[in-house]
Protein backbone atom coordinates (compact mmCIF):
# COMPACT_ATOMS: atom_id res chain seq x y z
CA UNK A 1 0.00 0.00 0.00
CA UNK A 2 2.84 2.33 0.88
CA UNK A 3 4.47 1.71 -2.49
CA UNK A 4 1.27 2.67 -4.34
CA UNK A 5 1.00 5.81 -2.26
CA UNK A 6 4.61 6.68 -3.11
CA UNK A 7 3.90 6.24 -6.83
CA UNK A 8 0.78 8.38 -6.49
CA UNK A 9 2.72 11.15 -4.80
CA UNK A 10 5.36 11.08 -7.53
CA UNK A 11 2.72 11.33 -10.27
CA UNK A 12 1.04 14.18 -8.42
CA UNK A 13 4.38 15.99 -8.10
CA UNK A 14 5.09 15.56 -11.83
CA UNK A 15 1.58 16.78 -12.72
CA UNK A 16 1.82 19.86 -10.52
CA UNK A 17 5.35 20.68 -11.67
CA UNK A 18 4.66 20.32 -15.39
CA UNK A 19 4.89 23.52 -17.43
CA UNK A 20 1.89 23.28 -19.77
CA UNK A 21 3.12 26.26 -21.75
CA UNK A 22 5.97 24.17 -23.13
CA UNK A 23 3.60 21.29 -23.86
CA UNK A 24 1.31 23.56 -25.90
CA UNK A 25 4.30 25.05 -27.71
CA UNK A 26 5.61 21.57 -28.54
CA UNK A 27 2.26 20.46 -29.97
CA UNK A 28 1.97 23.67 -32.00
CA UNK A 29 5.50 23.20 -33.30
CA UNK A 30 4.81 19.57 -34.28
CA UNK A 31 1.60 20.48 -36.15
CA UNK A 32 3.17 23.40 -38.00
CA UNK A 33 6.27 21.40 -38.89
CA UNK A 34 4.11 18.56 -40.25
CA UNK A 35 2.00 20.92 -42.39
CA UNK A 36 5.05 22.65 -43.84
CA UNK A 37 6.76 19.31 -44.48
CA UNK A 38 3.63 17.89 -46.16
CA UNK A 39 3.23 20.87 -48.50
CA UNK A 40 6.89 20.78 -49.49
CA UNK A 41 6.86 17.02 -50.06
CA UNK A 42 3.72 17.10 -52.23
CA UNK A 43 5.25 19.84 -54.38
CA UNK A 44 8.71 18.29 -54.75
CA UNK A 45 10.39 20.85 -52.51
CA UNK A 46 13.18 18.48 -51.49
CA UNK A 47 15.77 21.24 -51.06
CA UNK A 48 13.42 23.24 -48.85
CA UNK A 49 12.78 20.14 -46.71
CA UNK A 50 16.51 19.68 -46.15
CA UNK A 51 16.94 23.36 -45.26
CA UNK A 52 13.98 23.25 -42.87
CA UNK A 53 15.23 20.11 -41.11
CA UNK A 54 18.74 21.50 -40.81
CA UNK A 55 17.37 24.76 -39.39
CA UNK A 56 15.39 22.87 -36.74
CA UNK A 57 18.40 20.72 -35.82
CA UNK A 58 20.74 23.71 -35.60
CA UNK A 59 18.24 25.65 -33.54
CA UNK A 60 17.73 22.68 -31.23
CA UNK A 61 21.48 22.36 -30.66
CA UNK A 62 21.71 26.11 -30.04
CA UNK A 63 18.90 25.91 -27.47
CA UNK A 64 20.70 23.14 -25.61
CA UNK A 65 23.82 25.30 -25.17
CA UNK A 66 22.13 28.62 -24.45
CA UNK A 67 19.62 29.74 -21.85
CA UNK A 68 18.79 32.92 -23.73
CA UNK A 69 16.88 31.23 -26.56
CA UNK A 70 13.27 30.43 -25.73
CA UNK A 71 10.96 27.92 -27.36
CA UNK A 72 8.79 30.83 -28.48
CA UNK A 73 11.56 31.86 -30.86
CA UNK A 74 11.32 28.45 -32.50
CA UNK A 75 7.59 28.91 -32.97
CA UNK A 76 8.21 32.28 -34.57
CA UNK A 77 10.63 30.69 -37.02
CA UNK A 78 8.12 27.98 -37.88
CA UNK A 79 5.40 30.57 -38.46
CA UNK A 80 7.77 32.44 -40.78
CA UNK A 81 8.43 29.17 -42.63
CA UNK A 82 4.69 28.64 -43.05
CA UNK A 83 4.28 32.13 -44.49
CA UNK A 84 7.15 31.55 -46.92
CA UNK A 85 5.74 28.18 -48.04
CA UNK A 86 2.22 29.57 -48.48
CA UNK A 87 3.61 32.46 -50.53
CA UNK A 88 5.71 30.25 -52.78
CA UNK A 89 3.22 27.40 -53.19
CA UNK A 90 -0.11 29.26 -53.00
CA UNK A 91 -1.33 27.77 -56.31
CA UNK A 92 -0.49 24.22 -55.22
CA UNK A 93 -2.16 24.76 -51.85
CA UNK A 94 -5.35 26.01 -53.49
CA UNK A 95 -5.27 23.05 -55.85
CA UNK A 96 -4.89 20.66 -52.95
CA UNK A 97 -7.76 22.27 -51.05
CA UNK A 98 -10.01 22.05 -54.10
CA UNK A 99 -9.03 18.43 -54.74
CA UNK A 100 -9.75 17.50 -51.12
CA UNK A 101 -13.39 18.49 -51.55
CA UNK A 102 -13.81 16.92 -54.95
CA UNK A 103 -15.85 13.96 -56.01
CA UNK A 104 -14.17 10.57 -55.92
CA UNK A 105 -15.33 7.68 -58.04
CA UNK A 106 -14.13 4.14 -58.47
CA UNK A 107 -11.44 3.82 -61.12
CA UNK A 108 -12.62 2.41 -64.41
CA UNK A 109 -11.03 -0.91 -65.28
CA UNK A 110 -12.90 -1.55 -68.55
CA UNK A 111 -10.85 0.82 -70.73
CA UNK A 112 -8.70 -1.31 -73.00
CA UNK A 113 -5.69 -0.04 -74.92
CA UNK A 114 -7.60 -0.09 -78.19
CA UNK A 115 -10.54 1.75 -76.65
CA UNK A 116 -8.29 4.51 -75.29
CA UNK A 117 -6.43 4.86 -78.58
CA UNK A 118 -9.75 5.29 -80.37
CA UNK A 119 -10.85 7.98 -77.87
CA UNK A 120 -7.57 9.83 -78.40
CA UNK A 121 -7.97 9.73 -82.18
CA UNK A 122 -11.59 10.91 -82.01
CA UNK A 123 -10.69 13.80 -79.70
CA UNK A 124 -7.78 14.91 -81.89
CA UNK A 125 -9.96 14.77 -85.00
CA UNK A 126 -12.66 16.88 -83.37
CA UNK A 127 -10.17 19.49 -82.11
CA UNK A 128 -8.47 19.78 -85.48
CA UNK A 129 -11.81 20.06 -87.31
CA UNK A 130 -12.92 22.87 -84.95
CA UNK A 131 -9.57 24.57 -85.41
CA UNK A 132 -10.05 24.64 -89.21
CA UNK A 133 -13.45 26.30 -88.87
CA UNK A 134 -12.49 28.65 -86.00
CA UNK A 135 -15.01 27.00 -83.71
CA UNK A 136 -14.27 27.99 -80.12
CA UNK A 137 -13.92 25.09 -77.69
CA UNK A 138 -12.75 24.35 -74.17
CA UNK A 139 -12.24 20.73 -73.14
CA UNK A 140 -11.18 19.80 -69.60
CA UNK A 141 -9.58 16.41 -69.02
CA UNK A 142 -10.61 15.69 -65.46
CA UNK A 143 -9.46 12.89 -63.18
CA UNK A 144 -12.85 13.13 -61.46
CA UNK A 145 -11.43 15.72 -59.09
CA UNK A 146 -13.51 18.75 -60.04
CA UNK A 147 -15.94 19.98 -57.37
CA UNK A 148 -19.61 19.29 -57.85
CA UNK A 149 -20.25 23.03 -58.23
CA UNK A 150 -18.48 23.12 -61.59
CA UNK A 151 -20.33 20.06 -62.86
CA UNK A 152 -23.73 21.33 -61.69
CA UNK A 153 -23.14 24.66 -63.47
CA UNK A 154 -23.50 22.81 -66.78
CA UNK A 155 -25.45 19.84 -68.06
CA UNK A 156 -24.54 16.23 -67.37
CA UNK A 157 -24.22 14.47 -70.72
CA UNK A 158 -22.56 11.14 -69.91
CA UNK A 159 -22.00 10.40 -73.60
CA UNK A 160 -19.39 8.38 -75.46
CA UNK A 161 -16.41 10.34 -76.77
CA UNK A 162 -16.67 10.70 -80.54
CA UNK A 163 -15.60 13.47 -82.89
CA UNK A 164 -19.16 14.23 -84.09
CA UNK A 165 -20.39 14.44 -80.47
CA UNK A 166 -17.64 16.85 -79.44
CA UNK A 167 -18.20 19.04 -82.49
CA UNK A 168 -21.96 19.02 -81.95
CA UNK A 169 -21.54 20.34 -78.40
CA UNK A 170 -19.37 23.25 -79.57
CA UNK A 171 -21.43 24.07 -82.65
CA UNK A 172 -21.92 27.87 -82.42
CA UNK A 173 -25.71 27.63 -82.32
CA UNK A 174 -25.77 24.78 -79.80
CA UNK A 175 -27.02 25.74 -76.30
CA UNK A 176 -23.92 24.42 -74.52
CA UNK A 177 -21.18 25.76 -76.80
CA UNK A 178 -20.13 28.67 -74.56
CA UNK A 179 -19.22 26.54 -71.57
CA UNK A 180 -16.55 23.93 -70.94
CA UNK A 181 -16.80 20.25 -71.78
CA UNK A 182 -15.70 17.95 -68.96
CA UNK A 183 -14.21 14.63 -70.04
CA UNK A 184 -13.84 11.99 -67.34
CA UNK A 185 -12.17 8.82 -68.51
CA UNK A 186 -14.02 7.40 -71.51
CA UNK A 187 -17.08 9.64 -71.21
CA UNK A 188 -18.11 13.22 -71.92
CA UNK A 189 -19.41 13.73 -68.41
CA UNK A 190 -20.79 17.28 -68.71
CA UNK A 191 -20.92 20.28 -71.04
CA UNK A 192 -21.72 23.97 -70.79
CA UNK A 193 -19.88 24.19 -67.45
CA UNK A 194 -18.66 27.50 -66.02
CA UNK A 195 -15.08 27.60 -64.77
CA UNK A 196 -13.23 30.03 -62.49
CA UNK A 197 -11.59 32.71 -64.65
CA UNK A 198 -8.10 33.83 -63.74
CA UNK A 199 -7.66 37.55 -63.08
CA UNK A 200 -4.31 38.61 -64.46
CA UNK A 201 -3.81 41.90 -66.29
CA UNK A 202 -0.41 40.80 -67.58
CA UNK A 203 -1.85 38.08 -69.81
CA UNK A 204 -1.58 38.71 -73.58
CA UNK A 205 -4.69 40.21 -75.14
CA UNK A 206 -5.03 37.32 -77.58
CA UNK A 207 -5.89 35.05 -74.66
CA UNK A 208 -9.66 35.36 -74.44
CA UNK A 209 -12.22 34.14 -71.95
CA UNK A 210 -11.75 30.46 -72.81
CA UNK A 211 -8.01 30.67 -72.20
CA UNK A 212 -8.57 32.55 -68.93
CA UNK A 213 -11.06 29.91 -67.82
CA UNK A 214 -8.57 27.18 -68.73
CA UNK A 215 -5.84 28.94 -66.77
CA UNK A 216 -8.22 29.43 -63.86
CA UNK A 217 -9.36 25.82 -63.53
CA UNK A 218 -5.87 24.35 -64.03
CA UNK A 219 -4.55 26.70 -61.35
CA UNK A 220 -6.82 25.21 -58.71
CA UNK A 221 -7.30 21.62 -59.93
CA UNK A 222 -5.00 18.92 -61.27
CA UNK A 223 -6.52 18.85 -64.73
CA UNK A 224 -5.48 19.48 -68.33
CA UNK A 225 -7.41 21.82 -70.63
CA UNK A 226 -7.47 21.97 -74.43
CA UNK A 227 -8.55 25.30 -75.92
CA UNK A 228 -9.50 26.18 -79.49
CA UNK A 229 -9.54 29.92 -80.16
CA UNK A 230 -12.72 31.23 -81.75
CA UNK A 231 -10.85 34.16 -83.32
CA UNK A 232 -7.80 32.38 -84.75
CA UNK A 233 -8.47 28.65 -84.51
CA UNK A 234 -5.19 28.23 -82.62
CA UNK A 235 -5.07 25.15 -80.37
CA UNK A 236 -3.56 25.56 -76.89
CA UNK A 237 -2.81 23.04 -74.15
CA UNK A 238 -3.06 24.40 -70.60
CA UNK A 239 -1.89 22.71 -67.40
CA UNK A 240 -0.88 23.80 -63.90
CA UNK A 241 -2.03 27.36 -64.50
CA UNK A 242 0.07 28.01 -67.60
CA UNK A 243 -0.16 27.59 -71.35
CA UNK A 244 2.08 24.59 -71.89
CA UNK A 245 1.77 24.60 -75.67
CA UNK A 246 0.40 27.18 -78.06
CA UNK A 247 -0.09 26.27 -81.73
CA UNK A 248 -0.43 22.66 -80.58
CA UNK A 249 -0.08 20.07 -83.35
CA UNK A 250 -1.65 16.63 -83.56
CA UNK A 251 1.48 15.21 -81.94
CA UNK A 252 1.18 17.66 -79.04
CA UNK A 253 -2.48 16.74 -78.61
CA UNK A 254 -1.67 13.04 -78.67
CA UNK A 255 1.05 13.51 -76.05
CA UNK A 256 -1.30 15.48 -73.78
CA UNK A 257 -4.12 12.95 -74.14
CA UNK A 258 -1.75 10.01 -73.66
CA UNK A 259 -0.38 11.66 -70.53
CA UNK A 260 -3.93 12.02 -69.25
CA UNK A 261 -5.03 8.44 -69.90
CA UNK A 262 -1.80 6.64 -69.04
CA UNK A 263 -0.51 8.81 -66.20
CA UNK A 264 -2.82 11.48 -64.76
CA UNK A 265 -6.01 9.43 -64.68
CA UNK A 266 -4.30 6.29 -63.39
CA UNK A 267 -2.32 8.15 -60.72
CA UNK A 268 -5.35 10.03 -59.43
CA UNK A 269 -7.43 6.90 -59.06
Amino acid sequence: MNSWQAIGRKLQYMWEGMDWTYAVQFVAFAVLFYLVFKILKENKGGKFIVILCLAVVVFGVACSFSDNISSQTLLILIFISVIVVVTMFNVEIKRGMLDSGARRHVARSDMTVGHIEKIIQETIRAVQDMSKTNTGALIVLSNENLPEGIISSGTVVNADITAPMIEAVFYPKAPLHDGAMIIEGDKIHAAGCFLPIIQNDSLPQELGSRHRAALGVTSVASVTAIVVSEETGIISIVKNGEVRKRYASDIDLKNALSQYYWSDLTAEN
